[in-house]
């Protein structure tokens, strides 16, 4: 059994957190180095992005059933599922930077799987290589950038994973519509290969070189990613006192989670992930396209607005981080998703009454743009950020995996279930969402804590 200790011995000095408020300078390495991470963000998007405009011509190509092609696309969150359940044990072992390179081996391998394919069961093959690595990066970007960036600009750099997923599926999609299944596999592969010779020249996470006892190191590591010229002496022994009041501390396990001192942080971290998913994101993204045919809208107009509204609302949502807050963002955007759920909802209510038959397809239009702006803002990165910034570091590799499940299974059950949902009632399930983006207001304004320029340290020391 863990040893129990005072909150207080855990908190940073005081005066150290005072003297530690001079804002830390963005350097190269820095920049580099967030860009280099986000590589692995960009391949997420590239593999969720695939199925959608690929699917008339690989179904063609292979002469696959609609079984078949269903298995294909589904078998990616199976995939992640399990990635995503290995993930933090692999990162505390091996650290950050290993961990990122080891999930592109198996995308690498995936996409060169599908690209190959003359058979289903290659095409199924690869999709679950990608899916496992893709699972694996969705825990280890957002927690690597947390760890690197100083807390002035910790939410923005974060976040800026959300931004590259976004791009990775809007740069897929458009592609798709130009050129063959194949080839974009191939096309897939880039920016695996720039992430993977990229990590040799970044460095690693201060935060777990510390956490491993590796001290010089962690010097190094600090200082290139301050700058040459920065004092590094008040962050770096925070991190360090802090660490070392945790030497004694055995690595937490699953069971270990469910201690009284981590019943906050695993209420937040997993609420969130929950009522992200189960507001219905998977749904309208996955099915957007009959989503549209079904209010009578022009499918194809409708998916250009939505990435339209998509990346300009998440780069906003990058740039408000760390001026707004955390909490502000999150009430906007879940007040945002319950009323476009509304307004969709409402559009088929009227389609069926046959009221305001003509204006029904732009209440739908209306409401799915003004979700898709919305959750950008906030509901689909933050939560992410967070997540990054509750867990004390000798439980993180345990807790990231549990709430990265947690929304991959959610993902998985919404994929799976939306199509019923829809044949039992499109207005039904749409008010729904709109119930569960409402609960995500108050579940905000009640328990999840403003994080906006404070250590990860001081942080889980507040939390706990």
């Amino acid at each position: 059994m863990r040893e129990e200790i005072d909150e207080a011995d855990l908190a940073p000095e005081t005066s150290l957190i005072n003297k530690g408020n001079q804002e830390s300078p963005t350097t190269t390495t820095l920049l580099f180095t967030t860009l280099v991470a986000v590589s692995g963000s960009f391949v997420f998007g590239s593999a969720i992005g695939y199925s959608s405009p690929v699917q008339s011509d690989l179904t063609k190509d292979l002469n696959l059933s609609v079984a078949e092609y269903s298995l294909f696309g589904s078998i990616l969150t199976i995939g992640a599922m399990i990635g995503a359940a290995m993930s933090g044990r692999i990162a505390d072992l091996i650290g950050r930077r290993a961990t990122m390179g080891f999930s592109e081996m198996f995308c690498i391998l995936g996409w060169l799987a599908i690209y190959l394919s003359k058979v289903a069961i290659w095409l199924d093959v690869g999709r679950f290589l990608v899916g496992y690595g893709m699972g694996v990066l969705s825990f280890v970007v957002p927690v690597y950038i947390a760890e690197i960036t100083p807390k002035e600009l910790r939410g923005g750099f974060t976040t800026v994973h959300q931004l590259m997923i976004c791009l990775g599926v809007s740069v897929t999609y458009l592609l798709g519509s130009f050129i063959g299944w194949r080839i974009l596999a191939l096309i897939g592969m880039v920016p695996c290969v720039i992430q993977m010779m990229g990590l040799f020249i970044v460095p690693e996470s201060p935060r777990w070189l510390a956490k491993v006892g590796r001290w010089e190191e962690f010097e190094i590591a600090l200082q290139r990613l301050r700058g040459e010229s920065s004092d590094i002496s008040y962050e770096s022994r925070e991190i360090k006192d802090y660490t070392r009041r945790l030497t004694h501390l055995s690595e937490g396990s699953i069971v270990d989670l469910f201690q009284r001192r981590y019943a906050k942080s695993l209420f937040v971290g997993v609420g969130l992930m929950v009522l992200q998913q189960f507001g219905g994101v998977n749904g309208i993204a996955f099915y957007a396209s009959s989503i549209f045919e079904s209010a009578g809208f022009f499918s194809k107009i409708g998916m250009i607005a939505m990435v339209a509204v998509q990346i300009p609302m998440t780069t906003i949502g990058v740039l408000l981080m760390d001026k707004s807050g955390r909490r502000p963002l999150l009430l906007v955007s879940a007040t945002g998703t319950c009323i476009g759920c509304f307004l969709v909802g409402l559009s088929f209510s009227l389609q069926l009454v046959s009221l305001l038959s003509g204006e029904t397809s732009y209440i739908a239009l209306t409401g799915v743009l003004m979700y898709t702006g919305s959750f950008s803002l906030g509901m689909g990165g933050i939560p992410w950020v967070i997540m990054s910034e509750i867990f004390p570091i000798y439980i993180k590799g345990s807790a990231g995996s549990l709430v990265t499940v947690v929304s991959w299974v959610g993902s998985w059950i919404i994929s799976f279930t939306f199509n019923f949902l829809m044949n039992w009632s499109p207005s039904g399930t749409f008010y729904v969402f709109a119930i569960v983006c409402g609960v995500t207001v108050i579940f905000v304004a009640k328990f999840v804590p403003e994080t906006k320029g404070r250590t990860l340290e001081e942080i889980q020391s507040s939390i706990g």
